[in-house]
């Protein structure tokens, strides 16, 4: 049944829809950092190379005129006064200039501008690029953008009512009172991690939803995002050796409100792929607020306090996240998965009519998951799977297995197929009583089995379909083989 309509804890996103440099605002950017460590290093004895929050800063470079007449350094302002600021208040600093190539603002910046967690821009002369660029910001980011002027300059109207940090000067047009506006700057930056909206498009209500993190497909997060190497390798490796690896990572790197997203976003995950889901839980309530309160993290967290027996916070948290951010095929198949298990529980007490009404709901959110986005093959085989599985079993479910069929036919054939991909065929396959279908897919599957848990996962949708087959006298042989041999790849795994 694919991700998160059955025990698979993992959760994928449509790549298609949104542009890689609008998926996230932590990570991506941070490319300048590596770490030299050996591979052959033991998981426990590496290092933790932390990589601080990157602050980008919109300024103009050399020395410029304001309105007045009066000369102003700015690199002089850049070393002297933002620079200490910025580290002072534990972040790496990167300036806005340092991203063009001779005179074109390219790829580079806008992603500097766009992810960074958070942003110094100086007004000072209403700089041009500096306004552009931080029109972009305020449309992309509602909170962490913060403006600086140098005493005596005026601002224009358009931005007059934005509170900016004033700054003074020398008569040689340098800072001249370096230490103070520097801890103020840096308390503002600190501030800014508990993040109160300072964009006016957002101030105003006039955009209601920042661009999402809704993450490239979540399995696959790891290898998108740029963070350091060696924490990378050390995550991937304490996924291996089991949950006190992992924890003596999470000890390691302090506060986690502090700590990079890539790496707080790969821990989170980790847990998941060993299913620690008090771990999940706890962690996400430690992370940064802007992190927090991502699609991607709301879903994952739902689906950890599902699978930790408390499937009411996490129907609580998807509808608000549905409510908030509006439907997406991922999050309706999560809340479909949340019925689906308090289905199962009915069914197990004898709860009848419970249970009927449990089925018919988590049907409806794997349906309205799929009608989101008829590319999303995972909540369409959820949906088609239970539609077959209920009593008497749901006619509508013919019309939707082409259509579910071609989906997941499509994603391979682009290239981007997964384990996830070929158990969708396998069990559609089942689903259409095609042996032949359902041998090829599985051999495909099989291939590309990473963690035990996936075909665990298929062989439990296929015993189920297989006991609904039984109640109607339907029993076929070459499905319990499939089972079985995918019990076995479980084993091995």
């Amino acid at each position: 049944m694919g991700r998160f309509g059955t025990d698979s804890p993992v959760s994928d996103c449509h790549t298609w829809k949104i542009l890689i440099i609008c998926r996230s605002f932590f990570a991506i950017s941070f490319i300048f950092a590596e770490n030299e460590l050996t591979a052959n290093t033991p998981t426990a004895h590496k290092e933790v190379i932390m990589l601080k929050p990157l602050c980008f800063v919109l300024m103009p470079f050399g020395r410029k005129n304001d309105e007045a007449g009066r000369l102003i350094d700015f690199d002089a302002v850049y070393q002297e006064l933002i620079i200490p600021a910025v580290i002072a208040a534990g972040m790496e600093v990167i300036r806005a200039d340092e991203e063009q190539a001779g005179g074109i603002i390219h790829k580079p910046m806008f992603e500097r501008l766009l992810l960074c967690e958070y942003a110094v821009a100086d007004l000072t002369t209403a700089n041009a690029n500096v306004f552009y660029e931080l029109g972009i910001r305020h449309a992309t980011r509602r909170w962490s953008t913060i403006p600086i002027f140098a005493e005596g300059s005026r601002l224009p109207f358009d931005v007059s009512f934005i509170r900016a940090v004033p700054y003074k000067l020398t008569a040689d047009g340098k800072p001249a009172n370096n230490k103070t506006d520097a801890e103020i700057l840096s308390k503002k930056l600190i501030d800014a991690k508990d993040p109160l909206t300072d964009s006016p498009l957002y101030s105003f209500d006039l955009i209601s939803n920042q661009p999402d993190i809704a993450r490239e497909k979540t399995d696959v997060f790891r290898d998108r995002v740029r963070y350091s190497a060696a924490m990378k390798g050390r995550l991937a490796a304490a996924r291996k050796e089991g949950m006190a690896a992992l924890e003596l990572i999470e000890t390691e790197l302090g506060n986690i409100r502090d700590a990079e997203g890539g790496v707080v976003i790969d821990l989170f995950l980790s847990y998941r792929s060993i299913k620690a889901w008090p771990e999940m839980i706890a962690l996400a309530s430690r992370m940064s607020q802007p992190l927090a309160k991502t699609t991607m993290i709301r879903e994952q967290l739902a689906l950890a306090l599902n699978r930790a027996g408390r499937s009411e916070e996490a129907e609580a948290e998807l509808i608000d996240l549905i409510a908030r951010r509006g439907p997406s095929s991922e999050t309706y198949g999560i809340l479909g998965r949340v019925y689906k298990d308090r289905w199962n529980t009915a069914s197990e007490k004898g709860e009848a009519t419970l249970a009927k009404d449990l089925l018919e709901k988590a049907i409806n959110a794997y349906l309205k998951g799929f009608e989101t986005d008829w590319r999303d093959a995972y909540p369409g085989i959820n949906a088609v799977t239970l539609m077959e599985i209920k009593e008497p079993p749901d006619p509508e479910r013919k019309k939707l297995l082409p259509v579910v069929t071609y989906a997941a036919e499509r994603r391979i054939a682009a290239g981007k197929a997964d384990y996830w991909d070929y158990a969708t065929l396998l069990e559609l396959a089942i689903l259409n009583m095609d042996e032949k279908k359902a041998n090829a897919a599985l051999a495909s599957a099989a291939a590309a089995v990473r963690e035990f848990w996936e075909p665990e996962t298929t062989a439990r949708n296929l015993r189920m379909i297989g006991m609904a087959r039984e109640k109607r006298g339907i029993t076929e042989k070459w499905i319990q083989a499939i089972e079985k041999e995918l019990e076995g790849l479980a084993k091995q795994k």
